[in-house]
């Protein structure tokens, strides 16, 4: 029998027995559950991750939803513990589901949710704020300053990457990656090369329209192009984004051959998904071409790097916070908790998951729908006509 697992309790006597395995931001997510008469239980247990046996015990005999987090494992003994506590709902608070064994949902008739369109420009900022990072050698240098090490001008202290009429290179082209290369393009006038498997026809206007501005003042145009290959966009890029899914064509897409195919001093950076790199030849990379650089927000065995990245001055190292910005965590979290209270109330399913500016805005209550259920289809849940 699994040991009581701390918690705090909001509204001790709703209806709804609603349990979130985490502290989230903000209070509107709270609030929204209250005002529906759910009982909010939220797990203040001081793990970073809760195991299996934690949240078995944080479900119970009575739970009608849970909202949960990335590093959860929610499989086949997760969903029989919810489904036999007479819950129906789950949701990540996170756009990605890779912890989630989806079949095992749909076989408990569980709905999960997951919390996409918040965290596009975000992710997109601390993407170019890695590539940046990189190129400039920020990170080396504030280590330098704060050593003391530091007693006067040196013509090469330093010295790092100019991205101003470089070529930024972005492997897939959807809303993160766009977001990503237009910040590129017209913060640092770099010209773009991507690959997608779609052509992103609005990320060429722009860039072509940008170039046409630039040219107009009498400045040095910028221009696209869309790679027929990843190998395409390794070879020619300078700096290289990587905006792809994770499923079995993009895991180790990033391996020895590719980076063997990049520029000497070219800069990778990585806040997609950890395993879309091998990370053990990227350290190997690093050793052998000092001058080639890398920002990483996600790792290959979350939350662990591989041996000898963190000793690399070459590399950027954060700890997957591209979506930590207020506004997004915040969204994220009410995102969350209204895919869970919608399922419980018998709401449809809102029609287009990346337009979710109405349940954010804290002026007027949300939509009577649930902003995303990736399961809905294999259910058959209503779609929502609002």
């Amino acid at each position: 029998m699994a040991k009581p697992v701390s918690i705090q309790v909001w509204n001790p006597n709703g209806k709804y027995r609603v349990i979130s395995t985490k502290p989230m931001p903000g209070t509107r997510w709270i609030n929204l559950l209250i005002e529906q008469d759910c009982r909010v239980e939220i797990c203040t247990e001081k793990k970073t991750i809760l195991s299996v046996d934690d949240i078995i015990a944080l479900i119970g005999n009575k739970c009608d939803g849970v909202i949960g987090q990335l590093t959860e494992d929610w499989g086949d003994t997760l969903f029989a513990a919810l489904s036999r506590a007479g819950g129906k709902a789950f949701s990540n608070m996170a756009v990605g589901y890779n912890n989630v064994d989806v079949n095992a949902a749909n076989k408990h008739g569980v709905a999960v949710g997951n919390t996409p369109g918040v965290l596009t420009e975000t992710t997109a900022e601390l993407a170019a704020s890695l590539s940046l990072a990189a190129a400039r050698r920020i990170v080396e240098a504030d280590e330098f300053m704060r050593a003391g090490l530091y007693d006067g001008w040196l013509p090469h202290l330093f010295v790092g990457n100019l991205l101003k009429g470089q070529t930024v290179g972005v492997i897939g082209a959807g809303r993160i990656g766009s977001a990503y290369a237009r910040m590129m393009v017209e913060g640092f006038k770099m010209n773009l090369i991507y690959y997608d498997l779609y052509q992103s026809t609005r990320l060429e206007k722009f860039v072509t329209a940008y170039g046409d501005f630039l040219k107009s003042n009498g400045e040095q145009p910028v221009y696209w192009k869309r790679a027929s290959s990843m190998e395409e966009v390794l070879r020619e890029a300078d700096v290289i984004s990587l905006h792809p899914v994770l499923d079995k064509t993009t895991y180790h897409l990033i391996n020895k051959n590719s980076l063997a195919t990049m520029k000497k001093e070219a800069i990778l950076v990585n806040c997609s998904r950890g395993p879309v790199v091998d990370e053990v030849a990227l350290v190997e990379h690093l050793k052998q071409n000092p001058m080639f650089r890398v920002g990483l927000d996600v790792f290959e065995d979350e939350p662990f790097m591989k041996p000898g990245l963190a000793e690399m001055k070459n590399a950027v190292v954060v700890p997957h916070i591209a979506s930590a910005s207020k506004w997004t965590r915040e969204g994220m979290a009410t995102l969350a908790a209204l895919n869970v209270l919608g399922k419980i109330k018998g709401y449809p399913i809102w029609s287009d998951p990346n337009r979710v500016e109405p349940f954010l805005n804290e002026n007027s209550p949300p939509p009577a729908a649930c902003p995303s259920i990736v399961n809905a289809k294999a259910l058959g849940l209503p779609v929502s006509k609002l």
